[in-house]
């Protein structure tokens, strides 16, 4: 008997993440372990009306590929794909690893080259989302590989995991509604200024969003959810930013990593840790070195830590930063290949973001009550 949550985590990515309706094409795509949860969201999928398929993959299988793939079949794009990635209404992403570190020693030349042979699905993909022709949400499912990167117990994380989806309340999708709605504010504040200042130990970042378009995101793309976004001007950021957590891509981890931008670009990388593959993934395309995205992290449900993007990127007080890829609704134009969260904890004394010059957020606390706070 599978984990009532799960259904109930189902409900929501179905009802309301992605609003399945009947004829729509929904794709169902994780790993072989999320398999529980999987067969929930396809109970879902088909009791909305909806035409579901289902793609699973192995860590094996991934592995296996990076360990025996010729170059020739590292830049490969195929043809399947690139079709569904046209033809699906809906996709319902699922994370969810047996072992989180069986990418640690695949060389970072073959991940760039695999990703720049995906790099015109991923446009594709985005270019649809923005459209409005393709609804999209991914999540995670609790595994005990996620919950040792986190330190916490199976048990324990998946608390960790249902509670950052507020699924611990009796009425989810009611409680996401009203931090959209907090949320909405934000952005629209965030609509009308020119320049966005981050301040924080070896931390002075200045970004030109003048036009841009900051996104509300409140359970409707990632699940569990909460942050407002932008896609800054692709030649309008300079200076340093230190990063506070490790910063983890596609199973490979780097600490203490420090960029310095000018006019955009990335003109100095530097790593306690994973240099190599920080510098690899940075010189995969001309995109990779410019900021693709920008955005301040209003889940205050997360807390900790756990070396995975899809809270880390949300904890209430925090922003990151996406090297590579911009999403187009933004009015961001960066292409490329890489799309790289990376996390910048300001909930400590000095730390604070500016907007046009006045504290829009201080020690991970914003200054107006009707935003999204504690």
């Amino acid at each position: 008997m599978r984990d009532q949550r799960l259904d109930k985590l189902a409900d929501v990515l179905v009802g309301y993440s992605t609003g399945v309706k009947p004829g729509q094409l929904v794709r169902i795509s994780g790993s072989a372990i999320s398999m529980p949860l999987i067969e929930a969201i396809y109970e879902k999928v088909i009791a909305a009306g909806g035409n579901a398929f289902v793609t699973v993959t192995t860590d094996a299988m991934t592995e296996a590929f990076y360990r025996n793939a010729s170059d020739e079949q590292l830049k490969y794009l195929s043809p399947i794909a690139e079709f569904i990635t046209d033809k699906i209404d809906v996709s319902i992403g699922l994370w969810g690893e047996e072992n989180t570190r069986s990418m640690t020693n695949v060389d970072p030349k073959k991940q760039a080259m695999a990703a720049q042979a995906r790099k015109p699905i991923s446009k594709r993909f985005l270019q649809r989302a923005a459209e409005g022709k393709l609804k999209w949400v991914g999540t995670q499912y609790p595994t005990q590989a996620s919950a040792q990167d986190a330190e916490m117990s199976l048990h324990e994380y998946a608390d960790f995991v249902f509670r950052g989806g507020l699924l611990h309340l009796p009425d989810p999708v009611a409680a996401w509604r009203q931090i959209s709605q907090k949320q909405r504010k934000l952005a629209d504040y965030l609509d009308k200024t020119q320049e966005i200042r981050v301040l924080a130990k070896d931390t002075d970042l200045r970004l030109g969003v003048q036009g841009r378009k900051w996104i509300n995101c409140c359970g409707h793309e990632n699940f569990p959810d909460g942050e407002v976004f932008t896609g800054p001007i692709e030649d309008a950021v300079n200076g340093t930013i230190r990063y506070s957590f490790p910063a983890v891509h596609h199973g490979r981890e780097c600490h203490d990593i420090q960029l310095t931008f000018k006019n955009g670009k990335v003109v100095e990388a530097r790593a306690s840790k994973g240099q190599d593959f920080l510098l690899a993934m940075l010189d995969q395309d001309a995109g990779a070195r410019i900021l693709g995205e920008f955005a301040i992290g209003t889940n205050f449900s997360i807390q900790q830590y756990t070396r995975n993007t899809l809270f880390d990127e949300k904890i209430g007080g925090t922003c990151h930063a996406a090297l590579g890829a911009a999403y187009p609704e933004t009015g961001g134009k960066n292409e490329s290949g890489l799309h790289w969260d990376m996390v910048c904890d300001l909930r400590h004394t000095g730390c604070r973001i500016e907007a046009d010059g006045k504290t829009i957020l201080e020690a991970g606390k914003f200054v107006h009550a009707d935003w999204p706070n504690p």
